[in-house]
């Protein structure tokens, strides 16, 4: 069987035989307690306490009919996770292109991983002097609008397990330095229904972003990334309306 990458310096058989045994149940529907043995070469003993092992953290279940091993619930809640995501940028994909030629400024999707916002989708404005797409970086979610409009919605505990130091990285002047302003804002972010952010990411960019209320795995949000000689308090007010509808389509695409 393949790998991926370098051998581990100190690999753990146990480890890569259950490894190896999720990778069989995708290949084949059930698995019999001999076809495991046999295929890792092991004692059935052997091959029992791992499949075991994969039942009890609910990785596997077993047929109760057949007493074959089939995908159990942990796997499945996995499987389900990812095509969903998969999902939302596929279905969220038309309404950025539309918000993108409405506005005609950088969109993006974006997603809340710990403390940090991952860029999942973006279409860059088509105009020469525009905000470069975001598409796969991770920032920190302090510094961004994605970011705060999507920590809003944690609770006072989860906010403060993400942030358990009142310092926060500053990656401009104009980041949030403390968690204590950080609360504050976040308390006006509720207020308003959105997040602003003024080049606290990066200097010359000014961003505004609505979240999905929805969706809560995983916690989505879309912005609209606009030079700050461009972000008046028209254009503001603006991104926010059209923000709100393309939220609410897609919100109506997802249920």
């Amino acid at each position: 069987m393949l790998g991926y990458g370098a051998v581990p310096q100190y690999p753990i058989e146990s480890v890569d035989n259950a490894l190896k045994v999720l990778l069989l149940l995708g290949e084949r529907p059930n698995l019999r307690l001999t076809d495991v043995s046999k295929y890792l070469g092991v004692a059935s003993s052997t091959a029992h306490r791992l499949l075991a092992m994969l039942q009890y953290r609910g990785f596997i279940s077993q047929d109760g009919a057949t007493r074959g091993y089939v995908s159990g619930p942990t796997l499945d809640g996995l499987t389900y996770g990812v095509l969903r995501r998969l999902d939302v940028r596929t279905r969220a994909r038309t309404v950025l292109e539309r918000l993108n030629a409405e506005l005609q400024e950088t969109v993006h999707l974006g997603r809340l991983e710990g403390a940090d916002v991952h860029f999942v989708d973006s279409i860059e404005s088509s105009r020469a002097l525009r905000v470069v797409g975001r598409l796969g970086r991770f920032l920190p979610a302090h510094c961004t609008s994605t970011g705060k409009v999507l920590l809003a919605e944690l609770s006072g505990e989860e906010l403060r397990r993400l942030y358990p130091s009142e310092d926060l990285v500053a990656v401009t002047p104009q980041t949030i330095g403390t968690r204590t302003e950080l609360e504050a804002a976040l308390a006006e972010v509720r207020s308003q229904g959105f997040a602003c952010s003024q080049e606290e990411s990066e200097e010359g960019v000014s961003s505004i972003a609505v979240c999905l209320r929805l969706t809560r795995s995983p916690r989505l949000a879309i912005n609209a990334a606009v030079p700050s000689s461009r972000m008046t308090d028209e254009v503001r007010a603006d991104i926010v309306k059209r923000l709100m509808v393309a939220v609410e389509e897609l919100e109506s695409l997802l249920l």
